[in-house]
């Protein structure tokens, strides 16, 4: 029996090497001295309609219980497509193939304002048509045209497809509008979760390209940091009701596992900005408005991108609600928050983008 010894050794040493390997390789910088920064709260109690919304996503989760793989995926993909089938529009919808994505337009907006949308869904779900509650109402809060990019998603192809999709669709937004070729006066760029971390990881790549900057940038309970670090990401799985039982599980994972994982996954080191916008610098960055959740996973990595961009300058604003579930702003039909953070966007257009003047003047 000492071969059973011997192999036991064996891997116990094995892992030990594979633990310490990991750390050295892919361990990031500490940022947990942002964390203790105060930003602007939302203090009022939720609505009643929260409930309703909390256990719509929990109903959510009880559907996805016990599919695993492709099916999983799948699952989510339709679910979410199915979020803004019962919306009643009040913007025109046009779908393009080139760029692939639609235009959303609002009865008088401004064709030369443009905000390019970035949906959320994880990286593998998500798309125009799930978040047309939150295009149609951008598109009249900002009197602009709304592209919605249709960018290509996980797993069926690479990470970086979907990051080059909305670099080309932002270029491309620069000259063409809805009605054709047409210069953009003004430029927003908005994203919500997954789509909020290719905002803002596509507002830093225009400063490094020296491409024309974005006028203004929200993002929306954006992922910032693929390292999981942040303390929220343990610590709100048990009060984030849309995220802490789809990832959740994640967490017993060790770490350095998780890095492992998240490089085979996205062909990309976890600290990478193009993943990581958090860990990249943030410096002569456009205005940015983050709203998110006190109770959600990602709340900590909100406040630390927040935290860092303030301290090297950048004009980044991070506005708190109470209780709120992971992008509840999508509920807006439904939810009294969602209208009080698009009224909060509103206002953070109006003084960034001139929004307001724009409606008088057209």
């Amino acid at each position: 029996m000492m071969w059973v010894l011997y192999l036991l050794i064996f891997i116990g040493l094995f892992l030990l090497v594979f633990l310490t390997v990991s750390f050295v390789l892919l361990r990031p910088e500490d940022y947990s001295t942002f964390d203790s920064h105060e930003f602007k709260s939302r203090t009022a109690l939720p609505s009643i309609a929260n409930k309703e919304v909390i256990e719509r996503v929990r109903n959510m989760g009880r559907q996805l219980h016990g599919v695993r793989g492709r099916a999983r995926i799948l699952a989510m993909r339709q679910y979410m497509d199915g979020i803004s089938d019962d919306l009643q529009m009040v913007s025109t919808v046009t779908a393009t193939d080139q760029p692939r994505g639609e235009w959303v337009v609002a009865p008088g907006a401004d064709t030369r304002r443009r905000i390019l949308y970035i949906h959320g869904g994880a990286w593998m779900a998500g798309s125009p048509r799930s978040h047309r509650s939150m295009t149609d109402q951008l598109s009249q809060i900002g009197k602009a045209a709304v592209f919605a990019v249709d960018y290509r998603l996980m797993p069926e192809y690479r990470y970086m497809a979907g990051v080059e999709d909305c670099r080309k669709a932002y270029e491309w937004l620069l000259d063409n509008g809805p009605e054709g070729k047409q210069e953009a006066q003004i430029m927003v760029i908005a994203g919500d979760s997954a789509g909020g971390s290719h905002t803002l990881a596509l507002i830093a790549w225009l400063r490094d390209q020296k491409l024309r900057q974005a006028d203004a940038a929200i993002a929306l309970s954006p992922s910032t940091d693929m390292t999981m670090t942040a303390p929220s990401n343990r610590s709100n799985i048990a009060t984030d009701p849309m995220l802490g039982p789809m990832f959740g599980g994640l967490q017993k994972v060790p770490l350095s596992v998780l890095w492992w994982f998240s490089t085979a996954t996205f062909r990309m080191r976890p600290a990478s900005p193009v993943a990581s916008p958090l860990r990249g610098p943030l410096h002569d960055l456009p205005p940015t408005l983050i709203q998110a959740s006190d109770c959600e996973m990602l709340i900590d990595n909100a406040r630390r991108y927040a935290a860092k961009a303030q301290a090297e300058g950048s004009p980044v604003e991070l506005h708190i609600w109470q209780g709120m579930v992971h992008v509840w702003q999508i509920f807006g039909p439904m939810l009294p928050e969602a209208d009080e953070a698009f009224d909060d966007m509103a206002e953070f257009l109006r003084v960034h983008t001139g929004a307001e003047e724009q409606d008088h003047t057209s």
